[in-house]
């Protein structure tokens, strides 16, 4: 557990980060329920090299003044068995989550309601997924070199940064036109 203090006052909030096996995670997810319902901000993915992590990052008294805790409930999958029991049975709105992190990670989220693809197109390749930095990961036959290939001759140029001291005598003699 980490405390932060944040704003003018510096009150106090708290961040829980728990560890625990993918079958504790609905127990678990059921049992922030009945401190009081949690707010799911996300479920987050990485390739950690043996296994898939899965950061499921939760508020507790969400909208409670002075009250609220970040809970992130952490599970590692490995990658001999990629499979999660889902969450979205108590959380309707984590099937979002879910789903693409099954189509970007490769994992299985087991009685998912909705498995469609979220973001990838149907024709994508099968066994390929974009977060992971394994053998499964985006091949280099499909990354194209954008800078070798040129700017697309119809899209505007984009505005050039002005620095501050630049900006600054430039501003009278706008207001000059405008007169």
């Amino acid at each position: 557990m980490t405390e932060r203090r944040e704003g003018v006052g510096k009150r106090p909030s708290y961040d829980i980060w728990l560890d625990i096996d993918k079958s504790l995670l609905h127990a678990a997810v059921e049992e922030l329920m009945r401190l009081h319902f949690p707010h799911l901000g996300v479920i987050s993915g990485t390739d950690i090299g043996d296994a898939v992590e899965l950061n499921y990052h939760f508020s507790i008294y969400y909208g409670t003044k002075h009250g609220e805790y970040m809970v992130t409930l952490t599970v590692a999958l490995p990658k001999g068995d990629l499979t999660v029991p889902t969450i979205a049975d108590l959380i309707p709105g984590a099937v979002f989550s879910e789903r693409e992190k099954q189509e970007m990670l490769g994992i299985e989220v087991v009685g998912i309601p909705d498995g469609r693809r979220l973001f990838l197109p149907e024709e994508f390749p099968e066994g390929v997924y974009p977060w992971r930095k394994d053998e499964t990961g985006i091949p280099a036959s499909m990354v194209k070199d954008l800078w070798a290939v040129g700017r697309p001759e119809n899209r505007p140029v984009p505005p050039k940064a002005v620095p501050e001291e630049q900006a600054a005598e430039a501003a009278p003699a706008e207001e000059e036109r405008h007169e």
